[in-house]
């Protein structure tokens, strides 16, 4: 049985792992640090947090392994500087600590096309935190990176709404890769690669996500 931290328990695939891990048999307790409070499930403990200031010795943060699906939109932030600490520091701070109190696995939903190198700020973000995280060196390290993510969000992204219609009437043609991936889908992988820790570092590109 398995002890799995969620953080980012409130977006879309989040959401959806947070759900999957309450009716996952080897899922035994759900760690889920948030600023707002979750719905109670006899599996979960929600700490309330300020991942500005989280607390390094907080009994909580003794898990086997993490779940990282944080994420937001520079709209959202208001800056780079900001999107950049949600998306790059928050993750960090986390692994380090989930890590000092003896997590093994870890794993993170990155994008398709992350790369530290990129002159797209965005994918340049992303691939900055696979980078960091691998320096946290967990024996086990899941990566994946979907492509446009594919559910119904309580926020509004016009840009992704935009891009999600054109997807949708093009699916049939693109490649697997550049198709929408169904959030549940993602969640599976995360979870799996959470509970079963397999070792080593595995980046699982968005055609693989089944």
């Amino acid at each position: 049985m398995t002890t799995v931290m969620l953080v980012g328990a409130t977006g879309l695939v989040g959401g959806a792992v947070l759900r999957q891990a309450q009716s996952e048999a080897r899922v035994a307790r759900i760690i889920a640090p948030t600023r707002r409070k979750l719905p109670p499930h006899p599996k979960l403990e929600n700490p309330l947090v300020d991942f500005e200031h989280l607390p390094a010795d907080a009994p909580w943060w003794a898990v086997d392994g993490v779940i990282c699906t944080l994420g937001t939109t520079i709209r959202k932030a208001g800056s780079q500087d900001a999107f950049r600490r949600v998306d790059r520091d928050y993750p960090l701070a986390v692994a380090r600590l989930a890590r000092q109190h003896g997590a093994q696995a870890f794993a993170l939903n990155s994008a398709t096309g992350a790369d530290p190198g990129s002159r797209f700020f965005y994918n340049r973000v992303k691939g900055e935190v696979e980078e960091v995280l691998r320096a946290v060196e967990f024996p086990s390290l899941t990566i994946v990176r979907p492509a446009l993510i594919g559910g119904d969000r309580d926020e509004f992204r016009p840009a992704e709404f935009v891009a999600m219609r054109i997807l949708r009437l093009a699916d049939p043609l693109l490649p697997r890769r550049y198709r929408i991936v169904p959030h549940e889908r993602i969640a599976r992988v995360l979870l799996e690669a959470a509970v079963t820790a397999p070792r080593g570092e595995h980046i699982i590109e968005s055609d693989a996500i089944i």
